[in-house]
């Protein structure tokens, strides 16, 4: 089964991402989607939020803008209305009533093609309370290689009961559509000590999302992918020339935009569970 598609597709449809995101990581949400190929756009305000996003071939939605809410809510149910796919980042949304809420109300109300997060975000999610520690996951959320099995049926049953496609991020990245998991293991640790990380991958998901609607799984697969290696081929360099995590951060964008299929095929680390 090959999940897999690089950035030159992204490249060739070149689609218009638009970003409802906050301001810590704006900067590296647009600049990922370029480095992809696509064209980012960070259209917040409610009164344009759902005219711009007509354009675009795809919307992120990020809860660390949790006071643009409404304009995810206006823009999220027009992109459903034209068939546009909607990428969700519940950012602690186990972590405060607040956010618990608006989690609830915009899954009520949007259809999201996908939905990534961390594992204490996913928890949340998944009805199995508050969690997380501010923006990060618990020790006790994260996946492990003795939590994996029940870890594929939690990511699996919420896909299926949500109708989308779960991608939950961190040492083990899990993949479901709520047939089948894909177990992920590309990535680093120095991902984790740079902000926005989470944020920049859910936006490079919603730029393979638009160059590929019709195949959302792969397009998460894909994206999820791609940013785990270029973490790898980041912190290798970072070693080499003995920088710190601002130069990595850097490198990781400059990753994405170098990006070559023989990079994907030879490196990506992917398992299907049914």
């Amino acid at each position: 089964m090959n999940l897999l598609f690089g950035t030159d597709r992204v490249l060739e449809k070149a689609p218009l991402v638009q970003c409802i995101t906050n301001f810590v990581t704006v900067n590296d949400c647009a600049n990922i989607i370029l480095a992809a190929g696509g064209s980012p756009s960070m259209a917040c305000d409610v009164r344009e939020a759902a005219e711009a996003v007509e354009k675009a071939g795809a919307l992120v939605c990020n809860l660390g803008a949790i006071e643009f809410v409404d304009s995810m809510l206006s823009a999220g149910q027009r992109a459903n209305d034209l068939g546009i796919p909607v990428v969700f980042d519940p950012v602690a949304a186990g972590g405060t009533a607040l956010r618990r809420e608006a989690s609830a109300e915009l899954l009520r109300k949007v259809r999201f093609t996908a939905i990534r997060g961390n594992a204490s975000e996913i928890r949340a999610l998944a009805g199995e309370g508050p969690r997380g520690s501010g923006v990060d996951a618990e020790l006790s959320d994260r996946i492990t290689e003795e939590n994996l099995p029940s870890s594929c049926a939690m990511v699996k049953e919420l896909a299926e009961r949500l109708g989308t496609v779960i991608a939950v991020s961190g040492k083990i990245d899990l993949v479901s559509d709520g047939e089948k998991v894909a177990v992920l293991r590309n990535g680093c640790a120095t991902m984790a000590r740079i902000t926005g990380s989470g944020c920049m991958v859910t936006s490079l998901i919603g730029a393979f999302c638009g160059a590929s609607p019709e195949e959302p799984f792969a397009a998460v697969c894909s994206a999820m992918t791609v940013m785990g290696i270029a973490g790898e081929l980041s912190e290798e360099k970072m070693h080499l020339n003995g920088t710190g995590n601002a130069t990595f951060r850097n490198d990781l964008i400059d990753a994405v935009f170098t990006m070559t299929d023989g990079q994907l095929s030879d490196r990506a680390r992917i398992e299907i569970m049914d």
